[in-house]
C-alpha cells in the first residue's frame, strides 16, 4: 500500500519520518509546496484550491491513502478531500486532539498553531466536546523559524517564551504542537517547559494509523517533490529523513488557475 503525505514545505517531514519509521515497507510519495509556504497565513479559498492541487498531484502516483501533513489544510480543506477523493483521507486534527484527551490530567489544553489554524477553532470544538478547557495561541514566528533552520538557540527560546508562557500560566498540563513544523522546536519547548506533555502531530498519525488497524506493505519507496528548492529544506530533509533524492514539480504543472 502506498500514501500520500502533503504539507506546505518542512513541517510534513516530521510525519513522513514517522510513518517510514512505523511502516518501513509502505511505498511514501511526500509533496512539499515549498513556493508557496506558509499556508497559515493565507486565505481559506487559497489554501483549499492549495490542497486540492497537492492531493490531485499525488492522486497520480496510485497513492492508497493521503495524509494532509499540515494542520491549516487539515481545517480549511479537510472535510473537502475526504469527500472528493475515493481513498482515506487523514488529516492531523483528529489524532491530535485523540493523544491530548490521554495525555490530559487536569483538563487543561494548550493549543499552538498558525493563525489560520487557530482562527478555525478545529481543535477547540473536538476537545470542547470532551469537557477539556482550551487555551489557544497563533505563533505565526515559529514556521519562519523553522523554514531559516533556526531552531536552537537564544532566538527561538525567546520566541518559544514570548508565546507560550501565557499558556504555561494559565495551568495547562498538555500542549499540543498544531503544526507540523512545530516538532522542529520541541526539544526547545521542553528545555523551557520540561513538565509539560507535549502532543506531536507526527507522532499521534503514525499511532492513529494503527489503532485504526491500517496495513501497508509495499516496496519501501520514497520519493520526495518540492516546488521550489530551498536550502534550509534540503539541510531538514537530511536530517530527518535521509539523502532521498529531492524532485522539482513546476506550479505550471498543477495549478489550476
Amino acid at each position: 500500500m502506498s500514501i500520500g503525505i502533503f504539507d506546505s514545505g518542512i513541517g510534513g517531514l516530521t510525519v513522513f519520518r514517522e510513518i517510514a519509521r512505523e511502516f518501513p515497507l509502505t511505498d511514501i510519495y511526500y509533496f512539499g509546496d515549498t513556493a508557496r509556504v506558509p499556508y497559515g497565513n493565507k486565505s481559506r479559498e487559497t489554501v483549499i484550491r492549495y490542497s486540492t492541487e497537492a492531493a490531485n498531484y499525488l492522486k497520480g502516483f496510485g497513492i492508497e491513502a493521503l495524509i494532509i501533513a499540515c494542520n491549516t489544510a487539515s481545517s480549511y480543506a479537510g472535510e473537502l478531500l475526504k469527500s472528493q477523493m475515493d481513498i482515506p483521507v487523514i488529516g492531523v486534527i483528529e489524532p491530535g486532539v485523540e493523544m491530548a484527551l490521554r495525555y490530559t490530567e487536569n483538563g487543561k489544553v494548550g493549543v499552538i498553531g498558525t493563525q489560520a489554524t487557530v482562527r478555525s477553532n478545529a481543535y477547540r470544538k473536538l476537545l470542547e466536546k470532551s469537557g477539556i478547557q482550551v487555551f489557544q495561541k497563533p505563533c505565526p514566528l515559529f514556521v519562519p523559524l523553522v523554514e531559516e533552520g533556526m531552531v536552537e538557540g537564544e532566538i527561538p527560546r525567546l520566541v518559544v517564551k514570548q508565546y507560550l508562557q501565557e499558556l504555561v500560566d494559565s495551568g495547562i498540563d498538555t500542549l499540543i504542537l498544531g503544526c507540523t513544523h512545530y516538532p522542529l522546536l520541541k526539544d526547545t519547548i521542553k528545555q523551557l517547559y520540561p513538565h509539560l506533555k507535549i502532543v506531536d502531530s507526527s507522532q499521534a498519525i503514525a499511532d492513529f494509523l494503527h489503532r485504526e488497524g491500517l496495513r501497508f506493505t509495499g516496496e519501501g519507496k520514497r520519493r520526495i517533490f518540492i516546488t521550489d528548492e530551498s536550502e534550509s529544506f534540503e539541510k531538514f530533509k537530511k536530517m530527518l529523513v535521509g539523502n532521498i533524492p529531492l524532485e522539482k514539480v513546476e506550479l505550471s504543472e498543477i495549478c489550476t488557475l
